[in-house]
């Protein structure tokens, strides 16, 4: 990671908070493709080697782990308080930007907005109000 500190520094001044996902997901994208670790977005984790596996088949599982570590550390260390908690028990970056997708995605945003258009206002402060920690009472 020879341009960590550069390339941390695009995430951290970027972290996502929600609203900002498809910026924070594009900053995202650019650091892993930089660090030559996209890979681990767009492939499933291979298979622990079996005992008679060869020493290739170990390095290739190995270096793939490895990458995806380090990938789930930039996801997290980019997001929010809250939303490291809720996603730092994921397995995979891969899984963690499904369910970051499923949660802030352009389609998640566009069915909120529908769904909520005939609601009275009462209801969408109450929504938002469900959102908040115990903290906020």
């Amino acid at each position: 990671m020879t341009n960590f500190n550069h390339l941390s520094k695009i995430l951290n001044d970027n972290r996502l908070t929600g609203s900002n996902y498809m910026d924070w997901k594009r900053n995202l994208t650019i650091v892993l493709i930089a660090e030559k670790l996209n890979h681990v977005l767009t492939t499933d984790p291979p298979a622990f080697p079996e005992a008679d596996a060869t020493n290739e088949q170990r390095e290739a599982a190995w270096k793939w782990h490895e990458a995806d570590d380090v990938a789930k550390c930039y996801i997290l260390a980019s997001m929010t308080n809250v939303l490291q908690k809720q996603h730092e028990g994921v397995p995979t970056a891969k899984d963690m930007m499904v369910n970051l997708k499923e949660m802030f995605g352009e389609h998640s945003r566009i069915a909120r907005q529908i769904a909520t258009k005939d609601i009275d206002d009462e209801t969408k402060i109450e929504a938002i109000l469900s959102y908040l920690l115990d903290s906020y009472n």
